[in-house]
């Protein structure tokens, strides 16, 4: 039985744990595969380091820090990008691709920047690029959209795809932390990095959604078009007022398809308790799929981490020695219908923070701006001063469905007013229906 031999592009976290996997459960990933699937070298920066890796680990195969010569190999069949980053990520999938291998990645950014392109010069080599452990670690959601539910027009997708982000509104929420003082615990616990701006600023959850929302609705990758807000604006008081209408915020990556185009946005949302989304805590990852067909389904799993990303490239590995063919055949162009929409188009319902002076009126002012604008509210939470000396009060506003742009105009007019005494806050409504 000849074996499957495949080359590693990084022996960091996921190559370590894709080594590990492929090491441990041989006989059944044999099984499986109908074939042995074996690491024949890996490219590295510090060999040593490395070597005393695969040392410990009771490994033992080649490791170079020459990454085409691996590329190259005649012997490799399967090259696993797992180094990150654009370059020479990019640089080396193009000439695996180029080379007549097959590319198992984990790069999100690699596939939302350069996806189009790579894809298509596999389907001109007829080699086969995956990227399942780029979205979501573990959990199978790229297999489950382009084959599980390939029966179903897919009308909107929403997930949890950042474990940094999540552990920290979860830590606010349920222990009444600030956002300040939980980054710096993510940071310390590894979750997130010494830069955490990808993470907190809504980047890696982007580079996901991109991905998913191509696949879910058939259109090129277009990871510019997207809104991303991140989560370090998030306050407690938000939090807790959140808390207090019945709803939690999670950073959320949203595609909806509309009649007139699709929606493509992350952002912290208020997500009602009742759905299953909103319980989804600390660092793992959750996302609900909605086909016409079969309803909505929920993907829950870890999103991170050395094993977890691991078991998603060897599930792709195990995929390409049976002989899979590409799964994934996007289009080169944007049908118009399916265009993105602008911001200024999305329709939710509207979650706002006013801080107002405590006098007779300013209500009567703020409902005459909505009514001015047709924008019908749902409740409306008053509190009371928080000492008695206290000049100004927190009103908070949601709104029903209604399109961000008229929400944003009311916002502009809000702020002119002298009883509104500092900016308003926004937030998004995702009820999940």
């Amino acid at each position: 039985m000849n074996a499957v031999n495949i080359g590693l592009l990084g022996l960091g976290t996921v190559g370590q744990g894709t080594a590990t996997i492929l090491a441990r459960n041989a006989e059944e990933i044999t099984r499986r595969a109908g074939v042995p699937i074996r690491v024949a070298g890996a490219v590295v920066r510090d060999v040593a380091k490395a070597e005393a890796w695969t040392a410990a680990a009771g490994l033992s195969f080649p490791i170079t820090t020459d990454g085409d010569a691996l590329i190259n190999d005649p012997d490799i069949q399967i090259v696993c990008e797992l180094a990150g980053g654009e370059e020479p990520a990019h640089r080396w999938t193009r000439a695996a691709l180029e080379a007549g291998k097959h590319v198992v990645t984990a790069n999100k950014a690699l596939i939302a920047t350069h996806g189009n392109e790579l894809l298509a010069l596999a389907r001109d080599k007829r080699v086969s690029l995956r990227f399942e452990p780029a979205v979501a670690g573990g959990i199978p959601v790229i297999k489950a959209l382009s084959e599980g539910l390939a029966a179903n027009r897919i009308e909107w997708l929403a997930g949890i795809i950042n474990g940094t982000g999540n552990f920290i509104l979860s830590e606010m929420a349920s222990r009444g932390r600030d956002f300040a003082d939980v980054l710096a615990e993510a940071q310390s616990l590894g979750y997130a990095e010494a830069d955490p701006t990808f993470d907190v600023e809504g980047i890696d959850a982007a580079h996901k959604l991109a991905i998913l929302g191509a696949i879910a609705f058939d259109t090129p990758i277009d990871f510019d078009s997207l809104c991303i807000e991140g989560i370090s604006g998030i306050t407690g008081v938000d939090v807790a007022f959140a808390e207090q209408l019945g709803y939690r915020i999670k950073h959320l990556g949203v595609a909806r398809r509309r009649e007139h185009g699709v929606e493509l946005r992350v952002h912290p949302a208020l997500i009602p308790m009742k759905r299953l989304l909103a319980n989804v805590d600390g660092v793992m990852n959750a996302v609900v799929i909605h086909g016409d067909a079969v309803g909505s389904t929920l993907h829950y799993g870890a999103g991170a981490g050395a094993e977890a990303t691991g078991s998603a490239v060897v599930a792709d590995l195990v995929d390409l020695a049976r002989g899979g063919s590409e799964p994934i055949s996007l289009p080169s162009t944007v049908p118009d219908k399916r265009a993105a929409l602008e911001p200024g188009d999305f329709s939710c319902p509207f979650y706002l923070r006013l801080e107002v002076t405590d006098q007779p009126g300013v209500m009567a002012a703020v409902a005459a701006i909505f009514g001015t604008l047709e924008i019908s509210i749902e409740a409306i939470l008053q509190k009371e001063p928080a000492a008695h000396e206290d000049t100004t009060v927190p009103l908070i506003l949601l709104t029903r469905t209604v399109t961000e742009a008229r929400v944003r105009d009311a916002i502009t007019q809000l702020e002119a007013l002298e009883d509104i005494v500092s900016p308003v806050v926004l937030l998004r409504v995702e009820t999940l229906d």
